[in-house]
């Protein structure tokens, strides 16, 4: 029976450093995006409005034209287009 705890114990602890490491690559890859962005803004492009653009972009192309036509509603509703 001892053999069953230990074999389930090195499992474990595979999925935990398995985890760990995927934890690290994203953090690197978020340090990563942040340089991109911090770069676009240098050369003067605004990084909010490429995050919508990105945002937009995995949006598939009916909820993508189903929020533009609601948030146009939203906004002529408030008067903020004519």
């Amino acid at each position: 029976m001892a053999d069953v705890g230990a074999i389930a114990a090195e499992r474990l602890k595979s999925f935990i450093e398995r985890v760990e490491r995927l934890e690290e690559e994203k953090a690197a890859l978020a340090a990563d995006i942040r340089e991109v962005f911090a770069e676009a803004k240098g050369n003067g492009f605004d990084t909010k409005i490429m995050r919508q653009v990105i945002k937009l972009r995995k949006m598939e192309a009916n909820d993508r034209q189903e929020h533009e036509h609601l948030l146009d509603l939203y906004k002529r509703a408030l008067g903020l287009e004519e």
